[in-house]
């Protein structure tokens, strides 16, 4: 189960720093409902990671390994591929950046945030950690690094739920401060909030672009040992 978790932990915390999503429940908690709507985005945010690593994990089972506890040939394939994905979103991502004094551009959906009923915001959580773009394939390849350890099956559940611990930590912090800190909650995010959608767009961009040559390079590694 080590060799697990130092296969996941650096994708675990490339999940975590997500400007966009941090953004988004910042905006739910200050919505009138913030308590409610902030519980239920992280728990759909909780839910996306856990189902779509729980996929991943019944795809590969115990097939993600060879006879000699080595990553499948399969693993190998999937992480090149996510690898180059990724890779070219992060120089999309750069070349789509900001220049000079241009504010940042947030999606129009986030003005809209206050009108948004529980279910919407529950699906919002979902779709912005199972359905985002550096995300999706991260969770994915931290899943199949999971099934290519030979490790028990109770083992690899364990492994994925440490994973979306991890990856949730972005998201816990803010409903932590907003319930726990009171008055000064406001001030507090309304900087995380201002920062994040500031530097949103070079940030993924790094994080695209660095995730995805080590999956690259684990891809490669698999193939050619």
């Amino acid at each position: 189960m080590g060799k697990a978790l130092g296969d996941i932990l650096g994708l675990a915390a490339g999940v975590a720093v997500s400007p966009l999503p941090i953004v988004a429940i910042i905006l739910v908690l200050a919505t009138p409902q913030g308590r409610l709507n902030g519980s239920l985005f992280t728990l759909g945010w909780l839910a996306g990671l856990s189902v779509l690593g729980g996929v991943m994990l019944a795809i590969g089972g115990a097939g993600g390994s060879s006879a000699h506890h080595q990553p499948a040939t399969w693993v190998g394939a999937l992480k090149l591929v996510l690898g180059i994905l990724l890779v070219l979103f992060g120089i999309r991502q750069w070349r789509h950046r900001p220049t000079g004094a241009s504010p940042a551009e947030l999606p129009k959906w986030m003005a809209a945030i206050d009108r948004f009923s529980p279910v919407k915001v529950f699906g919002l959580g979902l779709a912005l950690s199972a359905a985002n773009l550096k995300n999706a394939p991260l969770t994915l390849a931290a899943a199949a690094s999971i099934s290519s350890s030979g490790v028990a099956t109770g083992q690899q559940v364990a492994s994925l739920a440490i994973f979306v611990i991890i990856g949730s930590l972005g998201i816990l912090a803010p409903l932590a401060v907003f319930l726990f800190l009171g008055d000064r909650a406001r001030s507090v995010l309304g900087g995380w909030k201002d920062w994040a959608a500031r530097h949103n767009v070079a940030v993924m961009a790094a994080l695209f672009f660095v995730l995805g040559l080590k999956l690259l390079g684990d891809g490669l590694g698999i193939l050619t040992s």
